[in-house]
C-alpha cells in the first residue's frame, strides 16, 4: 500500500476541507470551527501554513501549545490534518537578526517585510532556520494521531538576486558542466567577448540594461527552480527521517513559469495545485481542465491534490467577482472528473483583517446562513456520495507536449525573430479544440513514455534537448500521429541555433527546409489555400518553407510567399506528420486539429454533444465513472452516457441519456467494458 492509499482511506475516500488557520483566532472561536466543520462534511484541514511567528515568536522560544490543542481538537473530532511546515513566511525576528535573508530583486532593490515570500532560498541562513522549525514539528507531532499529511512550505516561486544564489548559482553550474570550457562553449561566450576564466566572474543576471546573453539567463531559471526545490527537499528528508509512512508533498500553482514541475513531481507522494479561475472570464473553466490534465500528468496519470480553490470571489484581480450558485460546485466535480482526489479551499473561516480579508472561505464573513455555506455543506454530502471515485484515473490516446525549458527558451531568453510569444496561450489554443470535442488529453514532457498514444500534440517547441528530438522522431517513425506547431526545433539545450539549416531538430521529421522565418507586420494578413479548397485567413507568423519530402495540406495564396506551403504533411517511417508553419485562423485551426485526430483514429467516446458539456471518464479494472458537466448557466443538454449505470450523485440507475439542467451534473458508475 502507497502512503496515499492510506491517505484515502484514512479520509475515507475524497479529502474535503481547507486551509485553517486558528492562530489568528480566539480559541474561543476553535470548537465553534470544529462543528460547522463536521456540519459540512470537512474531514482534512491544512494547518500552520503561515503559522511560523505563532509557533516561534523569538529565536529558539517554541510555542506549542495552541497548536497542541487544535490537533487534539480535530482528531476527537475525526478531522485529519495536513500539517505544513511554516518556512513560506519568516517572522519579522528572523529578517531584523539576518537581513541578508530578504531576496534582492532583479533591479538590485531589496525585497522588504510585509509581503509573502520574503526570502532567498540560496540563503544558508534561512535554510537553517527553516531545517530548524521543520525539525521541531517533526519531533512533536509526527506521531499525533491527527497527521496524516506532510504540507511542505507553500507554494514556492521567489526568485532571489542576492549574493549567496550567485555563490549557489556558480556551485549548480559547476555540478552541470564541470569546467569553464564546457559553459564557454554551452553560453556562447565569444560573442561580445564574454568569456569567463574564473567561476568567480559568474553571477546571477539582473534586469539587462541592453541585451544579455540568452544561454545565461536560461541556466538561471533552470537553476532558480532547483534552489526552490532544494529547500523542499531539505524539509521533506527532516520529517521523513522521523517517520515514513506519511505521504509527503507541496502546494504547485497554475501555470507557474519559474519552477519546472516535471522536476518537482517524483520527489512528491502527491501533487497538488492551487487553482482560482476567474469567474469573470467565461472560458476560464477551460484552462482549468488543461491545468487538472497536467497535474494528473505530472505523475505518470496519478490522481492529484486539488489543495486550494475559491468557494466564491477572491481578492487578488481588479475585479474580484463571485462564483455564481452552482459554480462552486461544478469546478469542484471539474476537478475530480479529472483525476483530483481531494477538493479544498483557501480556507476554512474569512480572515477579519490582511491582504485576503475580502477573499471568500468556506465559512464566509456572512458565517452558517450564508448562501457559499450552504453550498459548501450540500458539496460535502456529494462528496461523501462520490467516495467510489478516489483512487481511479484517465486514459488517453492523445498527448500534449508542455515543457518548462521551451517555456522559459521562448519567453525568457529574448533576441528572437519576434519576442512577444505566450507559450502558455499556444498550449491553449492546441488543447483547446480538444476539449471542446470530449477528447481525452495527457499531459507529457520529453521523459514520458509515449508509447501508447496515437497523437503527439507539440507547440512551439522551439528548445528542444536531443533526447527529446529522438523522443519525438522514434514515436513519429512507430506509427505516432504528430501534430507540430511553427518555430519548432529551432535551437539545442544550450540555446543555440541548430546546424543544417532550419528547422534543425525536424527537418527529415517535416519533409521540408525553412529558408527564413518571417514574423507578420501588425495587422498583416494573409490568405490560405487548402488542398481540398477551403479557404481561411491566417496572421503574426509565416514560414518561407522548401517542400523535400512532404507536401502541402495548405499554401499561401497571396504575397510573396504565396504558392509557398503554410500547412505540410510527411509520412516519416509507419507515421504521420502535420506541421502548422502560420498562425492560422481559430477555426481553420481548429478543424485541422480535429481532421489530424481523426485520421489518426482516436476513439471519440462523445461525438455529438455540445462543447459547454464537459465530459470526462475515471475508472478503475471494474468500472467506469463518467463525469458529464454542464458549464452553461442558460442551455440544458441531453448527453449519451453509453450504457446503463447508477449515477452516484442522486442514487438513480441511468440509461441511455442523461439531461443536464444549466449548471446540472452527473457523475454515472458503469460496469468496465
Amino acid at each position: 500500500m502507497t502512503r496515499m492509499d492510506a491517505f484515502r482511506n484514512r479520509v475515507g475516500g475524497l479529502a474535503y476541507g481547507g486551509d485553517y488557520n486558528p492562530e489568528q483566532w480566539d480559541p474561543a472561536v476553535w470548537r465553534e470551527d470544529v462543528r460547522l466543520m463536521r456540519e459540512a462534511g470537512v474531514n482534512t484541514v491544512s494547518l500552520g501554513v503561515f503559522a511560523w511567528a505563532s509557533l516561534e515568536p523569538e529565536p529558539g522560544k517554541y510555542e506549542f501549545g495552541w497548536m497542541d490543542e487544535i490537533m487534539d481538537l480535530l482528531h476527537e473530532n475525526g478531522i485529519s490534518v495536513n500539517l505544513a511546515t511554516p518556512t513560506a513566511a519568516p517572522p519579522v525576528w528572523l529578517t531584523q537578526l539576518h537581513p541578508e535573508v530578504f531576496p534582492i530583486m532583479a533591479d538590485g532593490e531589496r525585497f522588504g517585510f510585509g509581503n509573502r515570500l520574503h526570502y532567498d532560498p540560496s540563503s544558508p541562513i534561512y535554510r537553517e532556520y527553516a531545517a530548524n522549525i521543520t525539525t521541531k514539528l517533526a519531533e512533536r507531532y509526527s506521531f499525533h494521531p491527527a497527521l496524516a499529511m506532510w504540507h511542505i512550505s507553500n507554494e514556492y516561486g521567489p526568485t532571489a538576486y542576492n549574493e549567496a544564489a550567485s555563490v549557489n548559482f556558480r556551485r549548480w553550474l559547476r555540478r552541470k558542466y564541470g569546467s569553464l570550457d564546457a559553459l564557454n562553449e554551452a553560453w556562447t561566450t565569444r560573442f561580445w567577448s564574454q568569456v569567463y576564466t574564473d567561476w568567480d566572474q559568474i553571477e546571477v543576471p539582473h534586469i539587462p540594461r541592453t541585451w544579455m546573453n540568452p544561454t545565461r539567463r536560461l541556466d538561471f531559471k533552470r537553476f532558480t527552480s532547483d534552489a526552490l526545490l532544494e529547500c523542499y527537499l531539505a524539509e521533506r528528508d527532516i520529517v521523513r527521517s522521523f517517520r515514513d509512512d506519511i505521504p509527503v508533498m507541496t502546494n504547485f500553482m497554475r501555470f507557474f513559469r519559474h519552477a519546472d514541475y516535471w522536476k518537482w513531481a517524483p520527489e512528491e507522494d502527491a501533487v497538488a495545485l492551487d487553482i482560482y479561475p476567474n469567474p469573470a472570464d467565461a472560458d476560464s473553466h477551460v484552462s482549468a481542465a488543461f491545468q487538472y490534465d497536467l497535474f494528473r500528468s505530472l505523475k505518470g496519470g496519478q490522481p492529484w491534490m486539488l489543495m486550494e480553490q475559491a468557494a466564491s470571489a477572491v481578492s487578488q484581480w481588479p475585479l474580484n467577482v463571485v462564483k455564481e450558485p452552482g459554480r462552486m460546485r461544478l469546478g469542484s466535480l471539474q476537478a475530480l472528473s479529472r483525476a483530483a482526489d481531494s477538493v479544498m479551499f483557501f480556507q476554512w473561516r474569512a480572515s477579519r483583517g490582511g491582504q485576503e480579508r475580502f477573499h471568500s472561505a468556506m465559512l464566509p464573513h456572512s458565517g452558517p446562513d450564508s448562501r457559499t455555506f450552504k453550498e459548501v455543506v450540500g458539496l460535502g454530502r456529494e462528496l461523501k456520495l462520490l467516495a467510489p471515485v478516489a483512487g481511479t484515473t484517465s486514459r488517453s490516446e492523445i498527448a500534449i507536449l508542455f515543457d518548462w525549458d521551451g517555456w522559459w527558451g521562448l519567453e525568457e531568453t529574448a533576441g528572437l525573430p519576434r519576442n512577444d510569444f505566450g507559450y502558455a496561450d499556444t498550449v491553449m489554443r492546441h488543447y483547446t479544440p480538444l476539449w471542446e470535442r470530449h477528447y481525452p488529453v495527457d499531459v507529457v514532457s520529453y521523459g514520458s513514455a509515449l508509447d501508447g498514444y496515437k497523437v503527439l500534440v507539440v507547440p512551439n517547441a522551439y528548445l528542444i534537448h536531443d533526447e527529446g528530438v529522438r523522443r519525438v522522431t522514434e514515436f513519429a517513425r512507430d506509427g505516432g500521429t504528430v501534430l507540430m506547431s511553427f518555430f519548432s526545433g529551432v535551437v539545442d539545450g544550450s540555446n543555440r541555433v541548430r546546424p543544417d539549416g532550419y528547422p534543425g531538430a525536424f527537418r527529415e521529421l517535416v519533409g521540408a527546409k525553412i529558408d527564413e522565418y518571417w514574423p507578420a507586420r501588425p495587422h498583416e494578413e494573409f490568405a490560405i489555400a487548402f488542398a481540398d479548397g477551403r479557404r481561411a485567413t491566417s496572421t503574426w507568423w509565416r514560414e518561407d518553407l522548401h517542400l523535400e519530402t512532404g507536401t502541402a495540406l495548405a499554401t499561401y495564396a497571396d504575397g510573396l510567399l504565396a504558392g509557398r506551403a503554410a500547412v505540410v504533411e510527411n509520412r516519416y517511417g509507419a507515421g504521420r506528420v502535420v506541421y502548422v508553419a502560420t498562425l492560422l485562423e481559430q477555426a481553420a485551426f481548429d478543424t485541422l486539429v480535429a481532421e489530424t485526430v481523426a485520421a489518426a483514429s482516436v476513439r471519440r467516446r462523445f461525438e455529438g454533444v455540445p462543447a459547454h458539456v464537459e465530459c470526462s471518464v475515471r475508472g478503475d479494472e471494474t468500472h467506469e465513472y463518467v463525469f458529464l458537466l454542464n458549464h452553461s448557466g442558460e442551455l440544458s443538454a441531453s448527453v449519451p452516457v453509453g450504457g446503463e449505470g447508477t449515477d452516484l450523485l442522486t442514487g438513480q440507475p441511468v440509461a441511455g441519456e442523461v439531461e443536464l439542467a444549466p449548471l446540472g451534473a452527473a457523475v454515472i458508475r458503469l460496469a468496465h467494458t
